[in-house]
């Protein structure tokens, strides 16, 4: 079984709701957003938190991704990360926010990159029609200022987390494409949304063409609330399909993910799914494709 072998956690959120401040975790809460509630997980969430979670599985390293934080508390959020880097040995990398859209944005790509740990950056795109469902007014990956900020990643070495839906994935391949030395790694399996499993799967064909596209496996009660086991096999082994067992990670998204189930909930699934695979294809689903990808170098055979 995975927990037998070494895990890296793709897509890990710490925060301390004291040092930094995180408006979509302060009241008041509503459940008719895209995540419904997140009042359950609004409390500070350390390193040690997030371990005792984990237990039982042998958590080689994890990748921490932008926790939401005020966007002018990008940088100290970095800062903070950073800080337990040095002292913990956790997080191996930090994916740091960046609004891509923003016509000052390089010198903000600038500073993060002199940080140690920083690999990558994440902006939130999601933009659907619904409105319970989008995260956004309108989709900003359209907007030529967008594609400025996105252009500007390869210049300091930084990869790129994607967060968005499948409808907006074609028009991003064309954008990517124009990228090739940039990595981009789809969060949470695409967001596949009930009812659009033909865009999801367009979207992802599309994206897994370009050899700098790679896959999370996460994310499932995003948009499927309650899920089960049975649902996610097919969307998670489709997603593996799709990229191929080198190009595809499982990751918590704890806490956030605390939200739809435990973390055993979460992580036995996706062992059970891939039950079936080689030894090699797990190790590098669970633990060597992050470690690739996100340029970590940690000795996985210790």
């Amino acid at each position: 079984m995975p927990r037998d072998i070494p895990f890296i956690d793709a897509h890990v959120h710490l925060w301390d709701l004291s040092h930094i401040r995180y408006p979509w975790l302060m009241p008041p809460f509503a459940d008719d957003g895209p995540n419904g509630s997140v009042e359950p997980i609004a409390r500070d969430y350390s390193l040690d938190d997030y371990l005792a979670d984990a237990q039982g599985w042998d958590v080689r390293g994890i990748v921490h991704v932008d926790a939401g934080a005020d966007p002018a508390d990008a940088l100290k959020e970095t800062d903070w990360l950073q800080r337990q880097a040095d002292t913990r040995g956790m997080p191996n990398a930090i994916v740091a926010f960046a609004d891509l859209a923003d016509p000052d944005v390089e010198t903000l790509l600038a500073a993060h990159a002199e940080r140690a740990n920083v690999r990558g950056i994440r902006h939130i795109v999601n933009w659907h029609a619904d409105p319970k469902r989008t995260y956004s007014a309108r989709d900003v990956t359209l907007d030529d200022a967008w594609g400025r900020g996105f252009a500007l990643l390869g210049k300091y070495g930084l990869s790129f987390d994607l967060q968005a839906y499948p409808g907006q994935f074609p028009h991003l391949a064309r954008l990517i494409a124009r990228h090739p030395d940039t990595q981009v790694v789809i969060n949470h399996t695409g967001m596949a949304v009930p009812g659009e499993w033909d865009a999801w799967r367009t979207g992802m064909r599309a994206l897994s063409r370009l050899p700098n596209v790679a896959t999370k496996l996460s994310g499932m009660g995003f948009t499927h609330r309650p899920w089960t086991i049975d649902q996610a096999r097919t969307y998670v082994l489709e997603a593996i399909d799709i990229f191929g067992a080198d190009r595809a990670m499982v990751a918590s998204d704890f806490p956030t993910d605390k939200l739809f189930g435990s973390f055993a909930q979460h992580l036995d699934a996706y062992a059970a799914i891939t039950a079936d695979f080689t030894q090699a294809e797990r190790r590098a689903i669970f633990a060597g494709n992050a470690n690739r990808l996100y340029r970590l170098g940690i000795d996985l055979d210790r």
